[in-house]
């Protein structure tokens, strides 16, 4: 466009210069007018050609009027009094976060709420989504190019706060957590739609309970720890106590076996062995025979 009103314009300045006789510079209009013609036939085609980059779509507009086709990628022509938006339609990434310049907003940009138990919970998260191309014309007809300060920011932290009160703090750091991501990724999601937006995904990055109910948490998880301990120091006793009454057992079992195996005459039978082989022994010994039924008394010679 700036070419063409700089053609326009040299071209009028040598119409205006051709009209004095006594013009010094009269001898250089002809060409004056061929360059201007040529900044003009280079505006016109310069400004029919849009190049629309790889992951952006045009919004075209005429005179405040937006039209409701879109440009894709690549070389486009158009009217050359048309001015093009290029919009991204790759996924976007607005995260709010409680760590300083971690979040899309520099500061403490998390998002503070009330539970169903009255308690305030601290949410950092972060919303995956793109603008649907064909619904782009709608979405800078009616909101505009900044659509995350209008759409994004307000919704998600609306929708987050409406459906926290349906749980407890500690259910949804815990047990319930997944539960509240499906829950708002639904209502955010028809929400956006309306607006020419796609939500791909929604992530809960971290829940910060107050300090009170963190320290009962922590309390808990000790107890149930050392509950589980004395559980197995318990099974370990009792193993040990059923391992000692089969070793009992069997040592029962033993000598009730070997007391009906023995009878009087193995037990003289096995006097008459160890006599035998104390006979036959070189040390002096001194055996007292005791009366019927009795057990021999051996005594060292030597003592």
């Amino acid at each position: 466009m700036f070419l063409i009103i700089l053609g326009f314009i040299l071209l009028l300045a040598g119409i205006s210069l051709s009209r004095n006789e006594d013009n010094p510079i009269k001898r250089f209009l002809p060409t004056v007018r061929i360059i201007s013609i040529l900044l003009i036939v280079l505006g016109f085609l310069t400004s029919c050609v849009k190049q629309i980059d790889a992951g952006y779509v045009g919004v075209k507009s005429l005179f405040g009027k937006v039209h409701n086709d879109v440009l894709s990628s690549g070389l486009n022509f158009v009217n050359p009094l048309m001015e093009v938006k290029q919009l991204d339609v790759r996924t976007q990434n607005y995260t709010m976060s409680g760590k300083h310049d971690e979040g899309s907003s520099s500061g403490d940009d998390a998002i503070r709420v009330l539970t169903a138990d009255g308690l305030e919970v601290t949410i950092d998260l972060s919303v995956l989504y793109r603008i649907v191309p064909e619904e782009s014309p709608k979405l800078i007809r009616e909101i505009g190019v900044n659509y995350e300060d209008k759409i994004v920011r307000p919704i998600t932290r609306t929708r987050i706060r409406d459906n926290a009160v349906y749980y407890d703090a500690v259910a949804l750091y815990s047990s319930k957590r997944d539960e509240f991501q499906n829950r708002i990724f639904k209502t955010i999601d028809e929400d956006f739609k309306k607006r020419g937006l796609l939500l791909e995904n929604l992530l809960v990055r971290n829940i910060t309970l107050p300090g009170s109910v963190k320290t009962v948490i922590e309390q808990k998880i000790n107890a149930e720890q050392d509950a589980q301990k004395m559980q197995f120091v318990l099974q370990k006793e009792k193993q040990e106590a059923e391992r000692k009454r089969v070793e009992a057992q069997g040592i029962a079992d033993y000598q009730r076996i070997i007391s009906e195996s023995l009878s009087e005459k193995q037990l003289q039978y096995e006097q008459i062995k160890a006599l035998k082989e104390l006979a036959g022994s070189q040390n002096a010994k001194i055996v007292v025979m005791p009366s019927k039924g009795g057990v021999p008394i051996i005594l060292d010679g030597k003592q």
